[in-house]
């Protein structure tokens, strides 16, 4: 701590806090760790390949749930490997720009959850309550403006936040948290009054929460209505089974921020679970989003079907050279 001394955080070195952890539970900790990065990296990346060279799925549903995995690898990314690296090396040293840069990627990885999140929502409602003005409303130009907003908007409120705790100098260079976020870095500036910060920190939260649940509220109002209107049982069923994936998505998200809050309430919660349910908003969505969306999204699911019927029938014909072919189930 380098109390009322103004310091250079460009040449700075950060000290973070870290897990009190026994030697041996370190170890535990850190292969838990490995073991969940490399399963949402791995589970969303196959989501991003399967959306790509599928052209058929280049439509605004698979486009979106593209957009979701590929915010959830940058989450979940900025998250578990520096502290995986915190604990395998016990080296809690890190630059102000690295520092700097992480907080970013959480800050704009949990805006942009609930903007795609909101995006896909109105996708649902036109295609449920409008199917036949889908592809006239969500046509090619409307779905890149969405994108569009969407980038822009997250970065204008997120970039606005950091820039409201950068205007303000150094005074330590200790990190509070274990990882980096905007309020860890603002509390290591010598700013003495943060009323503003504070109250715009509550309206963009407020705004991002607002929108997720008011789309939902909007959107599934009326797909509801549609749904019970529609006499075809089956188009009712499959419409209420694609709005569940998204509602689910939806509630895994909120049920992660909302443990946060509810945890750091609870006084005598131990400080490491406090620690590490502070990562849940992040690794939970990253890791059951690709489960759900590839269970419960047929196409998709086919196409690991798929994926996985032609590995195994592969390694079948390796085996047995005098087959000439091999039949999947999807010929």
């Amino acid at each position: 701590m380098m109390d009322n001394i103004t310091v250079s955080v460009f040449v700075s070195v950060f000290t973070k806090g870290s897990f009190d952890l026994a030697p041996e539970a370190v170890y535990v900790t850190v292969a838990i760790g490995i073991l969940i990065y490399l399963f949402a990296l791995c589970s969303n990346l196959l989501l991003l390949g399967i959306i790509a060279v599928n052209a058929h799925l280049h439509q605004p549903m698979y486009l979106l749930l593209f957009s979701l995995s590929f915010n959830d690898i940058i989450g979940v990314s900025a998250m578990i490997p520096p502290v995986v690296y915190n604990l395998m090396t016990e080296q809690r040293h890190t630059s102000f720009l690295s520092c700097l840069f992480q907080a970013l990627c959480i800050h704009w990885y949990g805006g942009a959850t609930y903007l795609i999140l909101s995006a896909m929502a109105f996708d649902r409602y036109i295609a449920i309550c409008h199917p036949l003005r889908y592809h006239a409303i969500m046509s090619k130009t409307t779905v890149k403006y969405i994108f569009m907003l969407c980038w822009l908007i997250n970065f204008l409120l997120v970039g606005s936040v950091f820039g409201l705790t950068l205007r303000y100098p150094f005074c330590s260079t200790h990190v509070s948290n274990f990882y980096c976020d905007n309020m860890s870095i603002l509390r290591m500036t010598c700013a003495k009054d943060i009323t503003i910060n504070n109250l715009y920190g509550l309206f963009i939260t407020g705004f991002y929460h607002g929108l997720g649940l008011f789309s939902i509220v909007f959107s599934y109002t009326f797909i509801l209505i549609a749904c019970f209107r529609n006499k075809d049982s089956d188009a009712r069923s499959k419409a209420l089974y694609t709005c569940a994936t998204h509602f689910l998505v939806f509630v895994v998200y909120e049920c992660s921020a909302v443990v946060i809050v509810l945890v750091y309430r609870i006084p005598q919660s131990p400080l490491n679970l406090k620690k590490f349910m502070a990562m849940s908003f992040v690794v939970f969505p990253s890791c059951l989003n690709p489960i759900i969306y590839g269970a419960k999204t047929q196409e998709i699911k086919q196409k690991i079907k798929q994926i996985y019927n032609y590995k195994i029938f592969h390694r079948s014909a390796l085996g047995k050279p005098r087959l000439n072919k091999v039949k999947t189930i999807a010929e």
